[in-house]
């Protein structure tokens, strides 16, 4: 039996790279993105509006009556701003699609995984506060919380896992003027920038069969509690 993964932000950056991981694992890839760029990858495309009911329910309909062994909800977005420029609508953006989108996903779709199955969040090292991102490190605790929550009320069933990356080489994290850029990788032990793989990498292995559950993994190239 085909075994079967739904990522969302699927088309580009770290979402674009889980799917492809998953798929070389042996899944069936159903990958969900607001964007049309699904068209240049591989996966069972579903373009639609994850902060909208009919998007959830086209996400519900795709998988039909198949078992679902794996989510990964990724799709997020950014409005920075410090406090003081920070508007009502920005900060209801972002909660809406980095937090109510995996919530209300993972209501859809929990009854649907099979006996082993796992969720990963993709939440960020933001969640331990960033300077001007008060709406997405607000989103982003939220995914921490909605992560270890999820994990106790699906346990044994299914196990619940976020990852928390830093700094990733992605076309949010490319849009960074230069110039905080490199201030940013400065301060990361490493000294560089992580890669969408290197992230990809590590949710194939957290949905293996195992005994971890509710557990963020936070991979910032050693920049982790730090300030």
């Amino acid at each position: 039996m085909t075994r079967l993964a739904v990522v969302t932000g699927a088309a580009r950056g770290i979402g674009r790279a889980i799917g492809e991981r998953l798929e070389a694992e042996g899944f069936a890839v159903i990958g969900v993105d607001i964007g049309d760029a699904l068209a240049e990858t591989s996966f069972e495309p579903v373009q639609v509006d994850l902060t909208q009911p009919e998007g959830i329910a086209a996400v519900a309909d795709v998988i039909g009556d198949r078992r679902l062994e794996v989510v990964v909800n990724n799709a997020g977005i950014t409005r920075d701003a410090r406090l003081v420029n920070l508007t009502e609508a920005d900060v209801a953006a972002v909660l809406d699609v980095n937090l109510g989108a995996p919530y209300r996903l993972c209501q859809a779709l929990a009854p649907r995984m099979s006996a082993g199955g796992s969720i990963v969040n993709l939440a960020s090292r933001a969640y331990l506060g960033n300077f001007g991102q008060f709406n997405y490190s607000m989103s982003k605790g939220g995914v921490v919380g909605l992560t270890r929550a999820l994990a106790l009320e699906l346990a044994p069933g299914v196990r619940v896992n976020a990852i928390a990356p830093g700094l990733i080489a992605t076309e949010m994290s490319m849009a960074i003027p230069e110039e905080i850029r490199q201030k940013m990788v400065a301060n990361i032990p490493l000294g560089r920038m992580g890669e969408p793989e290197e992230i990809a990498d590590l949710v194939a292995w957290m949905v293996r069969p195992g005994y971890i559950t509710g557990h963020v993994f936070v991979v910032g190239g050693g920049r982790s509690l730090a300030p």
